[in-house]
This record gives C-alpha cells, sequence and structure tokens, in this order.
C-alpha cells in the first residue's frame, strides 16, 4: 500500500509567505515520489480555538470539525510541516491543530520545513520538535531551513541553491520511517484485536 504523507501549513497569517513555499514543496515532492503527497492548509479547516471538553486521547469528539480532523489527520503514514519562526516558537494555530487530536498523530514520521528571517525558522523548527515528542511523532533529523530575507528579496519565493536537494534528503527519511513505523502500528492494532 502507498505511503501517505501530509504536507501540514502551519501558517494561518493573511498574507503569509508559506503558501509560496508549501508549493513548491509539494512539487518537490510529487516530483520525488515515495508517496502520496497532500497539503494540508490549516487556513482552511477552521479549527477555532480547541473547544473540545474531552481529553482527546479517549477521541471521543463532540464536533463534527474535530471529527473531520481526525480522519484527515489519522489517514496519513507521515507528515512533513512548513512552519514559520514567530517570537522564537511555531505559530499558536499550529499548536491547536496539534491538540485536538491525539492518537491519530501517534507513531508516524515528520519532517519540518521552517522558514523564517535571518534565522530561517530553526528556533520553530526545535519547538516544534518538543511538542511532536509528546505526540509520539518521531522527526527526522534532515531539516530543511528557508531565510526569507533572500528568498523573497524579488518579493516571489526564488529557493536558494540546494534547497531542493535538502528537500529530497528529508523527505528520503520521511518516507524511510513512515514506512517502518506503519508496521509498528499494524501491529500495536494486531495486539489489541487479539486482546
Amino acid at each position: 500500500m502507498t505511503l501517505r504523507v501530509g504536507m501540514i501549513l502551519g501558517s494561518t497569517r493573511p498574507g503569509r509567505r508559506g503558501e509560496q513555499i508549501a508549493s513548491w514543496a509539494l512539487e518537490v515532492a510529487r516530483a520525488h515520489g515515495g508517496a502520496e503527497y497532500e497539503l494540508i492548509d490549516l487556513a482552511q479547516h477552521r479549527l477555532g480555538n480547541l473547544d473540545e471538553g474531552g481529553n482527546p486521547n479517549l477521541q471521543q469528539y463532540e464536533h463534527p470539525h474535530t471529527r473531520d480532523w481526525s480522519a484527515l489527520i489519522d489517514g496519513f503514514d507521515g507528515f512533513v510541516f512548513l512552519v514559520p519562526e514567530y517570537n522564537h516558537s511555531f505559530p499558536g494555530a499550529l499548536k491547536n491543530a496539534l491538540d485536538y487530536v491525539y492518537r491519530e498523530w501517534n507513531d508516524k514520521a515528520a519532517g519540518i520545513v521552517s522558514y523564517g528571517g535571518w534565522a530561517a525558522g530553526v528556533r520553530a523548527a526545535e519547538a516544534l520538535r518538543l511538542v511532536l515528542a509528546e505526540l509520539q511523532v518521531a522527526t527526522v533529523r534532515a531539516q530543511p531551513a528557508v531565510p526569507l530575507i533572500p528568498t523573497f528579496s524579488t518579493g516571489a519565493f526564488v529557493p536558494q541553491e540546494g534547497l531542493d536537494t535538502a528537500v529530497r534528503g528529508m523527505l528520503d527519511q520521511v518516507i524511510a520511517w513512515s514506512a517502518a513505523l506503519r508496521g509498528v502500528r499494524e501491529a500495536r492494532a494486531q495486539t489489541a484485536d487479539a486482546a
């Protein structure tokens, strides 16, 4: 069965630069192959501020938007987070989206493409890694980083030399880990069925 990787655009800010980066990264991923890739734009999901009263570990969701989000996230084997840096961390909209569900993230792999000022969003990526670890998401080492100053000097996204190679290297790791962790999830499901 083909692996499915969701590429999550982690900003909902009007005028965001991430849309251009996400479109480019999705094109690179699809040309690279190894999985089916789908862009998940948080701005299109309108999750609002976390409004579920129960513990997401129990998966007893009250609202249709949460059930839809649950089904979407559950259907992927791995993820690539396209994350900007806001004040040395990642956007609140992404944290909110992560917090809506729990088990749906478990035992999956993720890569991170960060972007921001001169630091290229690396502090946001490091903060995101801590949250993903708590969600039992295994983040790969390869981490492409996009500094906004030179790449948007003309107003449009112009990838720096070698960025496509860095993204493909990250995707190789995400694909390998996603395949391995699919086996972990299948073994866990068999154990639960046998119990």
